[in-house]
């Protein structure tokens, strides 16, 4: 088993129900057990173009996973929950109603033509740092040291959000599905 770290984002639709119906997805499944999730947090747009207050907001999360899928394989599994969601790829860092990215395998490096591992610009975002130290406040991002202290160089800049975590601490420990 390895322990995945998977970023989800939404900006469309219902972004607390997708992301937690999302986090459900992950845990169930085959060959994954979850470990723990964050809470969610609320961000402005990135874009190519940087940040634009004029998109909607997004809503994020992490969950911390233990697999038996390889990396490429885990990526599949994600990509086929966000279709499920109605995941469009038209325009990059568009508005999107659901985005799952794997952050980090372990301390694995992968650079293939799909997939990068530790993800590339993870150190440089908040959404994804802040709920990272929430899942696991040990966190450390390969390369780049511990996820606490990036996210305080960095500064957080995101907006905590009055849901419960992505799946339920308890059932994580006890590797049950939420």
């Amino acid at each position: 088993m390895t322990r995945a770290v998977i970023a989800l984002g939404a900006n469309l639709g219902d972004r607390g129900s997708t992301l937690r119906a999302a986090a459900a997805a992950v845990a169930a499944l085959p060959g994954v057990r979850p470990v723990s999730s964050s809470r969610e947090v609320e961000s402005v747009a990135l874009t190519l173009d940087g940040l634009d207050t004029t998109k909607p907001r997004y809503r994020n999360g992490v969950v911390v996973v233990e697999t038996e899928l390889e990396p490429q394989e885990l990526l599949d599994a994600l990509h086929g929950i966000e279709d499920e969601h109605g995941r469009t790829r038209e325009v990059r860092w568009g508005d999107r109603t659901l985005d799952l990215d794997v952050i980090a395998v372990d301390d694995r490096r992968i650079d293939t033509e799909t997939l990068t591992v530790p993800h590339p610009r993870a150190h440089e975002r908040a959404f994804v740092l802040a709920p990272w130290v929430d899942a696991d406040p040990e966190a450390v991002l390969p390369g780049h040291g511990p996820v606490a202290t990036l996210l305080a160089a960095l500064g957080d800049d995101t907006e905590r959000v009055d849901e419960p975590r992505l799946f339920d601490q308890r059932d994580a420990g006890a590797g049950a599905t939420p």
